[in-house]
């Protein structure tokens, strides 16, 4: 007989074993033999009613029931990893003998250096502001802490990241540039178009991850900014940023605008259902700015 609620537990499993797509490797992951696992996904199918998986001689797949349950499995898990975070959060459970009104910010390292600085002392300056930690992270993980509760609120830069299931405040808008080695033929011109900077024999673009993964390309991967700031000045790579990146250049480094790059849009995103009355403070004062 099908069931209408699944437990946390079942969904940890059942999203290591999709994410592998190996038992052994979603068993080891979780700390845990074999078989049982096995007996466990088994026992979540004949529960629910459908199959998840395809098991033949050539490994492990997902069925199409199996994509929901991945995609939605994940989101539970989110949603529980996040309710525990910030209720600790609210007690002051992961800050002892700190203050008890406090917000997480995830920001991008070295990203909107001006506009975030505008904000933070705008904020404190406001009655019974909270204690705002800054969390830097990298391109794109931003999502991923205010998803899973590591976060309350997050700048976050459109069209780079989702802003799929939060509320948000839209801030500024800019344009992008390409960082080049000061050197380079390239730092010379006045402008340059997309197409100048993808196709550069001597000089290929930064790869960074995406979703754990990085594109292919001839391109330096890129695991945080001081690398990519060290490859551009030894004249390795070019990297495409928003306009405000020019914050953190290095003498070595050039920004030239690009002429067709999409805008880039900075929100204030927080969770929609949020009810914290110090998040709502900080949301008015940035929609002030």
């Amino acid at each position: 007989m099908a069931v209408d609620t699944l437990e946390t537990r079942e969904l940890r499993y059942f999203v290591a074993v999709a994410e592998e797509l190996h038992f052994g490797r979603a068993a080891e992951r979780l700390g845990m033999a074999q078989p049982p696992l096995s007996r466990a996904i088994q026992q979540l199918e004949r529960r629910i009613g459908v199959s998840l998986l395809e098991r033949n001689r050539r490994g492990v797949s997902l069925t199409g029931a199996g994509e929901v349950l991945l995609h939605e499995g994940r989101a539970a898990l989110d949603a529980t990893t996040a309710a525990a975070h910030r209720t600790r959060r609210a007690g002051g459970a992961d800050s002892p003998g700190g203050p008890r009104n406090r917000l997480v910010l995830a920001v991008k390292a070295a990203g909107s250096h001006e506009l975030l600085q505008k904000l933070l002392d705008a904020y404190a300056a406001a009655p019974d502001a909270a204690e705002i930690e800054v969390l830097p992270s990298g391109l794109c993980e931003q999502e991923g802490m205010l998803r899973d509760g590591r976060a309350d609120v997050a700048l976050m830069h459109a069209p780079f990241n989702s802003l799929a299931g939060f509320d948000s405040e839209e801030l500024m808008t800019e344009g992008q540039i390409a960082i080049l080695p000061a050197g380079h033929l390239l730092a010379a011109r006045k402008t340059l178009s997309l197409a100048d900077v993808s196709d550069v024999p001597d000089l290929p673009l930064a790869r960074w991850p995406r979703h754990g993964t990085y594109t292919p390309g001839p391109g330096p991967e890129i695991h945080d900014q001081t690398q990519l700031a060290q490859l551009i000045a030894l004249g390795r790579t070019v990297a495409v940023f928003p306009d405000s990146a020019r914050a953190w250049l290095w003498a070595e480094h050039t920004a030239v605008p690009l002429t067709d790059a999409p805008p880039v849009v900075t929100h204030i995103a927080w969770p929609a259902h949020s009810r914290s009355l110090a998040l709502a403070g900080l949301i008015r004062t940035a929609a002030q700015l």
